[in-house]
């Protein structure tokens, strides 16, 4: 039995910034001592008009391939984990294979809102592992949510941003991924999200007429400590589960890196001490590349390996995501 391993990262971070003055410019109030104090964002960044999600993920896959030394040609497979596609269908995947020249990869796409990347990464380590033909699957999320936006909302258009962070994952001869565990509160399905366009409400003339083109938005309250809540469990939960697989007792302190969700850097600093750990475990991203969704996790992996304070050889690398639906993915690995 063989295992499955992260090869390479990359990611793409987009050139249009767009600061909190800015939005105090265009609601006539401060808004930057919220964000800032709230969920820790100080800008974000847009798409070019001329770009779609699939420009975000191939040019965070191509880095990804350009560091592990593989082309295109080389791929098996093409996983994109985003709720921004570039169409309602055909797959975002089909699109990204097409502009990379990728053609000998299958391809498949991955909705788990925000926990799409975690999820996709599950995916394509039990495809390593199981299938004897795939050896080199590019795991991207992306997320292009400017397009989403309604620019008078306050309330999504000051968090939300594009991006794209990708993985390659391929065989290896030592265990990689330890164990991956999911979870969901379905019961909040239809309090965020993006509602028309689908078969429950066709974005027909009628109905954009009536209530305008599909924007994110908050329909009703979550509970706006839920992360906090459930992130913890959910890592015992995942941390339990890798025991049994590696036959070693795992605790939080024995996990060396924690990449969370790039939502709100207040969330991610109660988790870290619910779980008794440092700041310096984890990374984040949002304060300059605002809410990215999908692409959150992988972006922050690939911005700590930049900065030099990414994983090293051996160490256990946990990725813990939540998102709309509500969604909720936890993955654990070893590094190198």
């Amino acid at each position: 039995m063989r295992d499955a391993r992260i090869l390479s990262t990359g990611s793409y971070i987009p050139d249009w910034v767009v600061t909190n003055a800015d939005f105090a410019a265009r609601f006539g109030e401060k808004v930057d001592h919220w964000l800032v104090e709230n969920v820790g964002i100080r800008a974000r960044r847009y798409m070019s008009e001329d770009q779609a999600t699939s420009d975000l993920a191939v040019a965070a896959g191509r880095q990804a391939l350009e560091r592990a030394g593989l082309q295109p040609a080389a791929l098996d497979q093409i996983i994109i984990a985003t709720d921004t596609p570039d169409y309602l269908s055909p797959a975002t995947a089909a699109v990204v294979q097409a502009k990379l020249g990728a053609h000998r990869a299958g391809v498949l796409d991955v909705n788990s809102a925000c926990a799409g990347w975690v999820t996709a990464l599950d995916v394509a380590a039990r495809q390593v592992i199981t299938e004897p033909e795939d050896t080199k699957i590019l795991v991207i999320g992306a997320y292009g949510m400017s397009r989403f936006l309604d620019p008078n909302d306050k309330k999504t258009v000051t968090l939300f941003a594009d991006g794209a962070g990708a993985v390659l994952v391929g065989t290896g001869t030592a265990p990689g991924w330890l164990a991956t565990v999911t979870a969901a509160a379905g019961e909040y399905h239809d309090a965020l999200g993006i509602y028309t366009g689908g078969t429950f409400r066709p974005a027909t003339l009628d109905q954009i007429a009536q209530s305008g083109p599909p924007v994110v938005q908050f329909v009703r309250p979550f509970p706006a400590t839920f992360n906090v809540e459930q992130w913890p469990p959910l890592i015992e939960r995942l941390l339990a589960k890798a025991s049994r697989t590696t036959g070693t007792r795992l605790q939080p302190d024995d996990v060396d890196r924690y990449y969370f969700t790039q939502v709100n850097v207040r969330s991610i600093e109660a988790t870290m001490a619910a779980l008794g750990q440092p700041l310096s475990k984890t990374h984040w991203i949002m304060d300059r590349y605002g809410y990215t969704g999908s692409a959150g996790i992988p972006m922050a992996l690939d911005d700590a390996i930049a900065q030099g304070k990414g994983p090293q050889p051996g160490e256990l690398v946990l990725f813990c995501a939540s998102g709309g639906g509500i969604a909720l993915a936890a993955s654990l690995w070893r590094w190198g």
